[in-house]
């Protein structure tokens, strides 16, 4: 599997308390939003308080877990992904999230990395890849690690636990978490 690029986005593996729940925020999305958001896709908070795509180097919240609303023919909606340019009731969309920074996410890298990336950071790369097909973001883990003692987006812990899954193949899934994240962030740092 680590041989073949087929990247998932960021995709909860564990908590160490034993909860990743995702939050939901109503009207959490701006309607008629220009972007896609895309299941495990990275999203941070704008300043009038809803989410949207994080791009590689941002400090942001956490992975997109799929959205809810009401379209304005007043037909219900659910989704794994934010169609971009969607409008909706006012009211009417949940749109759920992680935002724990505890949280440990599985990510595919977008090359080969050796053991000594545990402990490293290292930024997202190709943030708005994916499918409005399956709704699954293509985000990937960059495998170039930040310079010794700069600061990334993510933190390595580890190797993903897979058979077919090992250091030095041609795309890694590793476990890892959030470094820069808004959440430990100030609120006039959003």
């Amino acid at each position: 599997m680590s041989s073949t690029s087929a990247p998932f986005g960021l995709r909860p593996a564990f908590h160490p308390s034993g909860l990743d729940r995702a939050v939901c925020t109503v009207d959490g999305i701006l309607s008629t939003y220009s972007s896609n958001i895309l299941k495990g896709q990275p999203v941070k908070w704008d300043t009038s308080g809803v989410i949207q795509v994080a791009a590689a180097g941002d400090t942001f919240l956490g992975a997109f877990a799929g959205v809810e609303w009401t379209d304005t023919t007043g037909r219900r909606r659910v989704s794994n992904y934010w169609p971009a340019s969607t409008a909706y009731i006012t009211g009417s969309c949940n749109a759920y999230y992680y935002t724990d920074p505890n949280i440990v996410y599985e990510c595919q890298t977008d090359g080969t990395v050796a053991q000594s990336i545990i402990g490293a950071m290292t930024d997202l790369s190709n943030t708005t890849a994916g499918s409005t097909t399956t709704g699954l973001s293509a985000c990937t883990l960059n495998a170039t690690p930040a310079a010794a003692g700069a600061s990334a987006q993510m933190q390595v812990l580890g190797l993903g636990p897979y058979a077919d899954n090992a250091f030095g193949d041609a795309y890694v899934i590793l476990q890892v978490k959030i470094n820069e994240s808004q959440v430990n962030a100030s609120i006039n740092g959003v």
